[in-house]
């Protein structure tokens, strides 16, 4: 059973009520005041704050998803390679795969045409040889046979860390929202590519090209959109990509947006931060390099580098979330470019949840589509 399954959820649940009775019904016996007496009382409750905490732990999980499986829990994860298939002749068929599908929540009946898809696929960088799982959602008009030359907007859409793809579509219903408002003609139709930013777990990379070491933002500046753009049918030129993201994820979608203004042409970061921390997650991101340390700093690079001619959204709340008055101050930098476009959304209160980041995903879905082009 996996570690988001509802029924180890459930069994742990029941050992940890089954332990709570077994010590109330037990704790006269061993009310003694020998050894035994009191190494069974000292066992009783810690098996059962230890099962209750396992309950709590476990539900948490399954609520903000944190991991995926056991694998990536204890950091064992071994899905790392990618097959790349070839077409006839030898010619290489692209460095992305398609690995399965699904239908979109509450899709009707579950043809693409009329509910949309979600595509697992498998995605190795051409340039920097990054392998990672992601999820594609490609909109009901993508299968409408009078829509076979058209091509979409795409955005891309990062988690946090450790964060799993997975939750973007069953927790952050990314997939069901852009559905939902392209059908009620609030946002354009449009492709979203759903993963981690976390491409070399467990290491939290930042989306850093860290020296001698995973070129992250190479990945997802040139490597992803190549895959994608090769595979689909999405607007390749300026204008037609964004990237959203929450925590790590709204960091890394705001940095690639100012310094790749060419490639996203909007970039939108819930409850994001805006400089790169170093802690045991990270390592050394930057080997002793001032100028990538600074130039990953979000603050600094809006100071002291040619402003990026691209559109930013940030989100905070009043109440709840500790980026309130570096947003601020992020906003008065950018307004101050009179180049780059600046955005957001604050909330009265709202922590550094999924609750929070349900409450501005469709308002940033439509900022998006609003800022990117199908041509």
């Amino acid at each position: 059973m996996g570690l988001t399954s509802n029924k180890v959820l459930l069994l742990s649940v029941l050992f940890a009520v089954l332990l709570f009775i077994g010590t109330v019904w037990l704790w006269p016996r061993l009310a003694k005041r020998n050894w035994r007496a009191v190494g069974g009382r000292v066992g009783l409750l810690l098996a059962t704050q230890l099962a209750l905490f396992v309950s709590i732990g476990l539900s948490a999980n399954q609520a903000f998803g944190f991991y995926a499986s056991w694998a990536d829990l204890f950091g064992q994860e071994t899905d790392q390679g990618v097959v790349v298939d070839h077409a006839k002749g030898g010619a290489p068929a692209g460095p992305l795969r398609v690995v399965d599908t699904r239908r979109v929540d509450g899709g009707g009946s579950g043809m693409p045409r009329f509910g949309g898809q979600i595509q697992k696929i498998a995605v190795i960088g051409r340039t920097t040889d990054i392998a990672t799982p992601a999820y594609v959602y490609l909109p009901p008009e993508y299968f409408d046979p009078q829509n076979r030359t058209r091509t979409f907007p795409a955005a891309v859409v990062l988690t946090g860390y450790p964060g799993t793809a997975e939750a973007l579509v069953n927790k952050l219903h990314y997939p069901s929202t852009a559905r939902t408002l392209a059908k009620n003609g609030r946002m354009q139709p449009m492709i979203l590519v759903m993963m981690r930013p976390t491409v070399a777990p467990p290491r939290d990379t930042e989306c850093v090209d860290i020296p001698h070491g995973p070129q992250t933002e190479s990945f997802f500046a040139k490597d992803l959109p190549e895959a994608v753009t090769a595979h689909y049918r999405v607007n390749k030129k300026p204008g037609g990509w964004g990237i959203i993201g929450d925590s790590t994820g709204g960091y890394c979608a705001l940095k690639l947006a100012m310094h790749h203004p060419e490639v996203y042409g909007a970039g939108a970061g819930l409850s994001a931060y805006y400089k790169a921390p170093s802690d045991p997650t990270t390592g050394d991101l930057f080997h002793g390099n001032k100028k990538l340390r600074n130039e990953a700093d979000l603050h600094w690079f809006l100071k002291n580098r040619s402003a990026p001619a691209t559109s930013l959204l940030v989100t905070s709340s009043k109440a709840g979330e500790s980026n309130y008055k570096p947003t601020l101050k992020f906003i008065e930098l950018a307004k101050s470019t009179h180049r780059t476009r600046i955005s957001s959304i604050i909330l009265e209160s709202g922590g550094h949840n999924f609750n929070t980041w349900r409450r501005e995903i469709p308002p940033t879905l439509e900022w998006v589509s609003e800022r990117l082009t199908a041509r």
